[in-house]
């Protein structure tokens, strides 16, 4: 099997929303590959997606004649509009992530921790710039936290690891991360892959060594 793209992982994010909440959900999409969950939610799936620049039921990304530049998403993609939609001031949508109103968070990663540590706000490189937004508030607000990452970074070094070596966004926030090359578990029970793709469980533990994932 071949590893997923980002199309193919944000599919499985909004299947797994929608399978994990029959009745709907609140969920907010972080800035970058995230947003493209919100292209995958089936109609009349219940799930209500918000955004920290304040916005409620925002749709899939907006093209061609649908684009209006004064609707966007927190990442300043052109996005649409679904009945219902209502809009508030930002204060109000940081209150609603720091309140517990989220049901799932769908944040980037640098580092995801076996424990669920997430790093995603600073590589600590000289002359990167930090970008923390509102991913601490989502991180420890939301019900639920899932990641949306490669599995590896540019230079082939695992982005699960056995502690986080990047600046911390959160501590034990993360239970589930969707990669490229499978979806895993992590938290106290440590990382276990859920699904693999285009990776051997084999191939899996020798890259991630020295983590020992179990597998589903």
């Amino acid at each position: 099997m071949s590893t997923r793209s980002k199309d193919e992982i944000a599919a499985a994010i909004a299947r797994d929303i929608a399978a994990t909440h029959p009745d709907g959900a609140y969920v907010n999409l972080g800035i970058g590959q995230p947003t493209l969950v919100a292209d995958h939610l089936p109609p009349g799936s219940g799930v209500v997606l918000h955004t920290e620049n304040g916005m409620l039921n925002m749709g899939p990304a907006a093209h061609g004649d649908d684009i209006d530049p004064d609707l966007i998403n927190a990442g300043k993609v052109p996005v649409t509009e679904l009945s219902g939609a209502s809009y508030f001031h930002h204060a109000d949508s940081f209150a609603m992530m720091r309140g517990g109103h989220l049901d799932v968070c769908v944040l980037g990663a640098f580092q995801v921790s076996a424990a669920g540590d997430l790093a995603n706000w600073h590589t600590g490189a000289p002359g990167a710039i930090p970008a923390v937004g509102g991913a601490m508030d989502l991180a420890i607000g939301a019900k639920r936290v899932w990641v949306m990452m490669t599995l590896f970074d540019k230079q082939g070094a695992p982005k699960i690891v056995p502690e986080c070596t990047y600046p911390l966004t959160g501590l034990g926030c993360i239970d589930r991360v969707y990669t490229d090359q499978g979806t895993f578990e992590v938290g106290a029970a440590g990382v276990r892959a859920l699904e693999l793709c285009g990776i051997s469980a084999g191939e899996l533990a020798a890259r991630l060594a020295p983590l020992t994932p179990s597998v589903a």
